[in-house]
């Protein structure tokens, strides 16, 4: 199951304001718009099907949330797409707790 009551508790501790679905979502704070993804364990080491969105929504930024024992394995395939935006994961527990993993520099 995808961590997206975790995902949105950490944009909103972080002073974002939530809209959109029920899972992926947009998170907006002052200029930032950040399309957000949460993801399973099996879909972050397996998330071709799941990065082809199209990218119609417009924001610049995403941010890939999934389970901290998966979130290494997310972002080593991140980095080797080069997807065209600037994007983020961030490994969640069941705690509350996260680590954010930035994306490649300088990208895209």
């Amino acid at each position: 199951m995808p961590p997206t009551t975790e995902a949105r508790e950490v944009f909103r501790s972080l002073g974002y304001t939530i809209s959109g679905g029920e899972t992926t979502f947009v998170a907006e704070r002052k200029w930032r718009r950040v399309h957000v993804v949460p993801l399973d364990a099996d879909d972050a080491k397996e998330p071709e099907h799941v990065l082809t969105d199209g990218g119609e929504d417009g924001a610049r930024l995403r941010c890939y949330v999934t389970w901290k024992r998966a979130a290494p394995d997310l972002r080593e395939f991140l980095l080797g797409l080069k997807p065209p935006y600037d994007w983020a994961v961030i490994g969640v527990d069941r705690e509350g707790d996260f680590e954010v993993m930035q994306g490649a520099p300088n990208s895209p």
